[in-house]
């Protein structure tokens, strides 16, 4: 209630001179590929790893202070590339990618933990880019609770559709599935339309 309150407040009297940034989703949406291509456009460093196997990032990623600009005008965001959102991480998926099952069962309990610690961070964001992959089905529990639980805490939410650059892409579907939402749809590793998704950042989330 009481951040809500502030969030009415700083729309009465003006924006914030930064804001806390996340950037969530389920695994493998392409998350990192975004706050890496964010911070190479305005900082020239990558943020991450990236990786076809699902759950790379396990641990909240933070890049304080990046500036990021679009005609003239500029935010400064601390940017949170979370964890990959998911109901249930099974250790057997990370074999079908060659890992032995020690490691499989670590990164699986590493995943999980990453999991509760991006849940726990939904109380320290301002805004959110939610990504998902414009090659799958948009209706899964994992992206209607993503979304829900922003909601319910009244986070500011720009829906972001990535992988448009990939054969089968259909990222209209996304945007008639959240049609409530701030939408943009995106490749982050080409850089197609990130300028589109600056833009929406600085006149939506600020």
């Amino acid at each position: 209630m009481l951040k809500r309150f502030k969030r009415f407040i700083l729309r009465l009297f003006g924006k914030k001179p930064e804001i806390r940034l996340g950037i969530y989703g389920p695994p493998n949406t392409g998350k990192t590929t975004l706050a890496n291509r964010i911070c190479l456009d305005f900082t020239g460093e990558e943020l991450g790893t990236v990786s076809e196997v699902p759950h790379e990032t396990r641990e909240v990623q933070k890049k304080e202070r990046v500036v990021i600009e679009h005609n003239g005008k500029r935010m400064t965001i601390n940017l949170l590339d979370m964890p990959g959102i998911s109901t249930k991480v099974d250790y057997k998926e990370f074999m079908k990618f060659g890992m032995k099952k020690k490691d499989a069962m670590l990164r699986s309990k590493e995943a999980t933990r990453g999991i509760v610690e991006a849940i726990k961070w939904l109380d320290n964001v301002d805004a959110c880019l939610v990504v998902f992959d414009s090659t799958k089905n948009p209706y899964t529990q994992v992206n209607v609770t993503i979304l829900g639980n922003l909601e319910a805490k009244g986070i500011p939410i720009i829906v972001v559709a990535n992988k448009i650059d990939l054969k089968g892409a259909e990222p209209e579907k996304i945007r008639d599935a959240f049609p409530q939402y701030h939408f943009v749809e995106i490749s982050a590793k080409e850089g197609k339309n990130v300028d589109k998704l600056y833009k929406e950042i600085i006149e939506k989330l600020g």
